[in-house]
């Protein structure tokens, strides 16, 4: 019993030392301080559009519109190193890609007679084959697509960090004066199109707007990890709270945690930022199943 306590005494101090180097880093460090900034404000779109995507369930929706973005990188990294377009960068060929995916895929559901898991599937694999050929004609290519793939925050430039912040504001500001409209596009599209509610320019809105957050977390975690923190946060506070409202509040501050854990414990470490959140925000998540299963299983007094 007393190894055990020791164990684990040497491990709180262990950690205590990494959240203590991390702190002193980030005083003098402007990579992490930029690192923590786009972590807190992507966190602000992503709880917001994250329980606006857990209420309309439309998680497949995002996770198309996040791997075709990496087609508008592609073509605007071509454009920029071979067109000559320099000021073109690759953050802004992944704003018009999810942009237009999410038209594409908002018109074939509401007036195409298409599947809509079919041509989310096609928009998938057609943006990220689009991309990677872009890629590999672009001479002189030096940066690593993986970063592209999982992304690394601590890349994040001072540019970059104010387009951020820009598509936050958008993100908050939209998505908070049609709060009650996105509700009811939400929840019952068919009685708010009876109360005179124009679904369709609602419905194209909200994707546009979970494009635009989509290309906040790229620059964050990458493609591959976009959706869990999309998702997850705002699945955890489904568990707490009933109200949309209070339920994007939770996220964002669930979001916010999972950003900052993950920068803190990657830090001595040298783990990838982005995977390491993702990590605890998925711990977190099954955490929250295993303890409600609990709860709801242990007999009643």
């Amino acid at each position: 019993m007393g190894a055990k306590c020791d164990s684990f005494i040497a491990i709180i101090r262990i950690r205590g030392r990494v959240v203590i180097e991390f702190i002193e880093a980030v005083t003098y460090n402007t990579i992490l301080q930029n690192a923590l900034i786009v972590g807190v404000v992507a966190s602000v779109a992503c709880g917001i559009m994250g329980s606006y995507i857990v209420a309309r369930r439309i998680s497949y929706i995002a996770g198309g519109i996040a791997h075709c973005t990496l087609g508008g990188m592609g073509i605007a990294r071509y454009l920029n190193r071979v067109v000559g377009w320099s000021w073109l960068e690759p953050l802004h060929g992944a704003v018009a890609a999810a942009l237009l995916a999410a038209v594409i895929i908002g018109y074939v559901s509401l007036r195409a007679r298409q599947r809509e898991d079919t041509v989310i599937s096609a928009l998938w694999a057609s943006g990220m084959a689009i991309g990677i050929l872009f890629i590999a004609r672009t001479p002189g290519y030096g940066e690593d697509l993986m970063s592209y793939l999982f992304g690394n925050i601590l890349l994040v430039s001072t540019n970059d960090l104010y387009l951020v912040i820009a598509l936050d504001v958008v993100v908050l500001a939209l998505g908070l004066i049609f709060y009650n409209r996105f509700l009811a596009v939400c929840y019952d599209a068919e009685f708010a199109r009876l109360r005179g509610v124009n679904v369709e320019f609602y419905y194209l809105l909200l994707l546009s707007l979970v494009a635009l957050t989509v290309v906040v977390l790229v620059t964050v975690v990458g493609l591959v990890l976009v959706i869990a923190l999309l998702t997850l946060p705002a699945a955890i506070a489904n568990h707490f709270v009933a109200r949309l409202w209070q339920v994007m509040l939770i996220a964002i501050a669930i979001s916010m945690g999972c950003t900052v854990a993950g920068l803190a414990i990657s830090y001595s470490p040298q783990l990838p930022p982005g995977a390491t959140t993702i990590a605890i925000c998925a711990a977190a998540y099954l955490l929250t199943l295993i303890l409600k299963r609990t709860f709801q299983s242990s007999p009643q007094t």
